[in-house]
């Protein structure tokens, strides 16, 4: 289980790393993808599982010639420290990303080439079914919202708000006192 300190631990030690092939290290994209999250006005569980839907990445060394599932990792991890409302849509955003690319005729196009690659690692776009499926879950809507600022948030030297006023945030979300 984490715990915030630890997640703490996590962006210190592993977050300067590159974000899977893009041009902005892991906290900056977890950075902006918090701040997209709350200029949208996104309720504050929303606003952290963007900060932490990632966090597999930081908790895995992941390949990049595989999925290792790292928001299953992120939300199991997450689990003992938050509710569903912050990792439902952690566990689905991978998901949202397949779910778009069915039903939004538009959306692929919008893809980094980083984003692409890692689609084809994670399964495709969804069929008919899997897409109904997906839209019936819940936290789907929330996670759609996700998908969508994780995939804007990869601006070079955007100016953020630092990781602790996200991290004062995840606290208030927390299940138990920390």
């Amino acid at each position: 289980m984490l715990t915030l300190p630890r997640i703490e631990t996590l962006f210190a030690s592993h977050g300067t790393a590159w974000y899977g092939g893009e041009a902005i290290s892991q906290t900056a994209h977890a950075l902006q993808c918090a701040q997209l999250a709350e200029q949208a006005r996104e309720p504050e569980p929303l606003i952290v599982a963007a900060l932490l839907h990632d966090v597999g990445h930081l908790l895995l060394a992941e390949s990049t010639t595989t999925d290792m599932r790292h928001q299953e990792a992120a939300a199991d991890a997450l689990a003992g420290l938050f509710g569903e409302d912050v990792t439902g849509p952690v566990r689905l955003h991978v998901a949202a990303k397949r779910f778009l690319c069915a039903v939004d005729p538009d959306y692929f196009s919008t893809l980094s080439p980083a984003s692409v690659q890692s689609l084809a690692l994670q399964g495709g776009p969804y069929n008919e079914a899997q897409a109904d499926a997906f839209a019936a879950s819940p936290h789907a809507d929330a996670a759609v919202r996700l998908r969508r600022y994780d995939d804007l948030a990869k601006v070079v030297d955007l100016a953020t708000p630092p990781l602790a006023h996200y991290l004062e945030m995840a606290a208030r979300c927390a299940r138990l006192a920390v």
